[in-house]
């Protein structure tokens, strides 16, 4: 297949959407059967050109080593780490299965997307490092954590992060915790990598400038995708269709009118980062140093002095701002949020409204905060920050998920999710934290739901085992085989530290 060839109509599969989400999917497929027939397609001129840009998301790597929101504390002062452990596990898996590529040569040189970048948490006040203690303690216990370090010795604090420590009052009690290991990955990048090995793999059919106008589904159970682009209009059929365009995924949902759609709506939430431009003070931090959320702030919005790895060059960005915008994309429209209201979202929408005034104070102060006020948020990370160092980027924009719910009504999610058709034809990934981060994980739920019956063959399993060596097994119950892959995969994507 060529991209300028428009008489071959049907393909196996149709990917909606230029990002990490469906490159990562088309690569998946590709590797348990090479012979299926791929499209992607993407509205812009590029490839990874929201969300999964670099400037336009965090590139943490989510392995919950340092993002506080993943263990709450009990009433009783202990800390809940299960969602801390499903998340490492789930970045493991993703580990494995980019060190599967880079091994058979469909990714290059791991530098060229994924660089060691401590991930730090630090606190301050004694009620905070009181919950850090025992966030420690909680997790260090457990054999994925096992390496986590944690001080409240000053000394150690500097060197670990001297930007952080230098100037603070030395009567402030702070406390930090350490996992060396902890990577910055370049999500736009690794999108172009992935993509250039499905045009080498042949089959392949991207087509940049081409808008979804129409998703229906045909007698013989086919989907059939109107697309207009520059020349005029391209109508395909697929046997599945992805929808994986960030934001913009609710609507491409909304109209291909599956009843596992009704019901979701969205809440987009835009954001913002101071970015650095002294050279002499990004090159003294190297970490991504996270602290604890504001009350009611989404969970994108947990502030963090970070290290990004973008390109081969070193930046430094603090934040981010959370702002509020009714587009789903940021090259989207300001009418996104009207224009996704149906009468079956219309009351989870209204009732999130009304109960979520902890968000929308939060998002107020946001929208209203000045250049002092960033910047003094940023002086509680970096005590000495000059004001003339830094400048303010515009982030990605993020859609978190609205759906409805039997006892209140509606409610706000801030995870992702994929919605899918009961047969498997049709799935769309909706939601916004953590992100790129979760692609693996995600496209591997894809599968398990729209492919079940050649998963279920020895073929495909031995594929998948293959490219995720623990695939169908529990790294959190099993520490011997948590070692084994993470010596593996450390070891091959170069994130071994001293």
């Amino acid at each position: 297949m060529t991209t300028n060839h428009v008489d071959v109509l049907h393909v196996d599969v149709l990917l909606v959407g230029a990002g990490i989400m469906s490159a990562t999917l088309g690569v998946l497929l590709k590797q348990l059967d090479p012979s299926l027939r791929l499209c992607m397609v993407e509205q812009l001129d590029d490839v990874a050109q929201e969300s999964t840009s670099g400037w336009n998301n965090a590139g943490t790597g989510h392995a919950a080593y340092c993002e506080l929101n993943y263990t709450q504390q009990n009433a009783d002062g202990s800390v809940n780490a299960d969602k801390a452990f499903a998340i490492n596990a789930s970045f493991e898996n993703t580990l494995q299965f980019w060190s599967s590529l880079v091994k058979e040569g469909v990714l290059p040189e791991p530098s060229n997307f994924i660089n060691p970048t401590p991930h730090i948490s630090f606190v301050w006040g004694e009620d905070n490092v009181s919950y850090l203690r025992n966030r420690f303690a909680a997790l260090k216990s457990h054999h994925l954590f096992q390496d986590m370090e944690y001080s409240e010795d000053k000394a150690v604090l500097r060197e670990w992060m001297p930007l952080v420590m230098d100037g603070r009052d030395p009567e402030q009690a702070v406390a930090a915790t350490r996992v060396k290991y902890g990577s910055d990955v370049n999500f736009g990048a690794l999108c172009r990598y992935l993509i250039q090995a499905l045009k080498t793999k042949g089959d392949f059919e991207l087509l940049l400038k081409h808008k979804v106008k129409g998703i229906e589904r045909l007698d013989d159970g086919k989907w059939q995708v109107s697309l207009k682009k520059p020349e005029g209009e391209i109508t395909y059929t697929s046997d599945f269709v992805f929808l994986g365009a960030g934001g913009g995924a609710l609507p491409l949902l909304q109209m291909s009118k599956i009843p596992e759609g009704d019901g979701y709506g969205g809440f987009p939430v835009s954001g913002q980062w101071l970015a650095c431009k002294n050279p002499a003070v990004v090159n003294q931090h190297l970490a991504k140093v996270y602290g604890k959320a504001s009350i009611g702030a989404p969970p994108m919005s947990v502030p963090h002095l970070d290290t990004r790895v973008i390109d081969g060059q070193h930046a430094l960005l603090f934040g981010p701002f959370a702002g509020f915008s009714t587009k789903f994309l940021k090259q989207g429209s300001i009418f996104d949020v009207m224009l996704s209201l149906r009468p079956k979202n219309l009351l989870p929408m209204v009732k999130v409204g009304l109960t979520s005034f902890d968000l929308i104070r939060y998002l107020v102060s946001e929208v209203l905060q000045t250049e002092k006020s960033r910047l003094e948020a940023l002086r509680q990370y970096y005590p000495n920050a000059q004001d003339e160092d830094w400048e303010l980027l515009i982030a990605g924009q993020r859609v978190q998920i609205i759906k409805s719910d039997p006892k209140l009504g509606g409610k706000l999610e801030f995870g992702t999710e994929v919605v899918a058709a009961a047969d498997g034809s049709l799935a769309a990934l909706l939601g916004a934290s953590p992100g790129a981060s979760i692609a693996v994980p995600a496209m591997v739920q894809v599968v398990e739901k729209c492919f079940k019956e050649r998963l279920a063959t020895p073929e495909w399993q031995e594929h998948m085992k293959s490219l995720i060596p623990s695939y169908g097994q529990s790294l959190i119950a099993n520490p011997e085989l948590l070692s084994s892959v993470r010596k593996n995969t450390l070891s091959t994507l170069g994130l071994e530290v001293a």
